[in-house]
């Protein structure tokens, strides 16, 4: 029989061995991830209105990209070049970073043109909703790239793809224009597609802050040359209103929709973080019947409904990294 002593100091060894033979329970992709989800959730909320804050302000739809883009970077601008660890990385960046950041820039300036053109020239339902198509092309530049996403992130995507075409359809009896304005939506979602994919790979190695700055700052001047080549005026009639909705779009749909976006992509991966923004649609809508009157005709209804059944399938297929 063994001391009492010892037989107290061996119970501990025995519990812990215990202890480690136990499998632990791996922490769900949510658990493990919960901030990531609940900013994406903030950011789909700030881009639903977004649509709705543009139809509204009385300004060509290149100048409102210009202006949401240089005042981000503008209220940027101090936060990297006064905090001593921000302005540490921008001078650090190397030529990748600065050369991926101002290509994603592009691919934004290209959405933003090809997109905001649309919403007035179809409805806030059907412009959005196609624009929002970028998850069904990051799929494919994923799978071009190498990326063999689950079958039922193709089933998913197949199924959201149904209803943008459903919804699509809704515009074909409506007008030319409004067809058109589906085009130029549908290839704001492909150049949205590109941004995401860039902007994962840049936030791999740098900051939301100093990438986004660079990001902004490189669509705001591109945004800026195609205003002045296209005679778009630029704030010199504009009223105080206008101003307010210019501010209220940066501050709530660029600040908080777009760059949240790029905070959660680097954990949660393009793929699902892309897919998260077909919620905009339904938002959008909402937003629209409420604040602008504008309802979407009943077939757009079941076609939400198709899109937001292919979301919920990609969201189950993709795994979270």
């Amino acid at each position: 029989m063994s001391a009492p002593g010892t037989e107290r100091r061996a119970a501990p060894g025995r519990a812990a061995r215990a202890a480690a033979s136990v499998p632990s329970v791996p922490a769900s992709p949510f658990a493990a991830h919960r901030l990531d989800f609940t900013l994406l959730a903030v950011a789909v909320a700030g881009i639903s209105l977004s649509g709705p804050l543009i139809a509204a302000t009385a300004a060509p739809a290149l100048a409102i990209a210009f202006w949401r883009n240089g005042l981000a970077a503008a209220g940027l601008a101090p936060v990297v070049l006064l905090r001593s660890g921000l302005r540490r990385e921008l001078a650090r960046a190397g030529r990748r970073t600065l050369l991926l950041s101002c290509a994603a820039g592009v691919a934004l300036a290209a959405h933003f043109a090809l997109w905001l053109p649309s919403l007035r020239m179809t409805s806030v339902a059907s412009s959005v909703a196609l624009v929002t198509t970028t998850p069904l092309w990051t799929t494919l530049l994923l799978r071009c790239m190498g990326h063999r996403p689950p079958l039922a992130v193709w089933l998913g995507t197949s199924v959201a793809f149904g209803g943008v075409l459903l919804l699509t359809g809704v515009d074909l009896s409506v007008s030319a224009e409004a067809l058109a304005g589906d085009a130029l939506a549908l290839g704001g979602g492909a150049a949205g597609a590109v941004y995401v994919l860039i902007g994962a790979e840049v936030r791999r190695t740098t900051s939301t802050t100093v990438y986004t700055f660079l990001c902004y700052g490189c669509t705001a001047v591109l945004m800026l040359v195609l205003c002045l080549a296209t005679g778009a005026s630029l704030g010199g009639d504009y009223s105080a209103r206008t101003w307010g909705l210019l501010l209220a779009v940066t501050v709530v749909s660029q600040l908080l929709g777009h760059s949240l976006i790029n905070r959660v992509v680097s954990g949660l991966g393009p793929t699902v973080t892309s897919t998260a923004l077909l919620l905009e649609t339904p938002g959008a809508a909402l937003v629209a019947a409420v604040w602008l009157g504008q309802y979407p005709p009943a077939a757009a209804y079941p076609a939400l409904a198709v899109v937001l059944a292919g979301l919920a399938l990609v969201v189950r297929g993709e795994r979270v990294p």
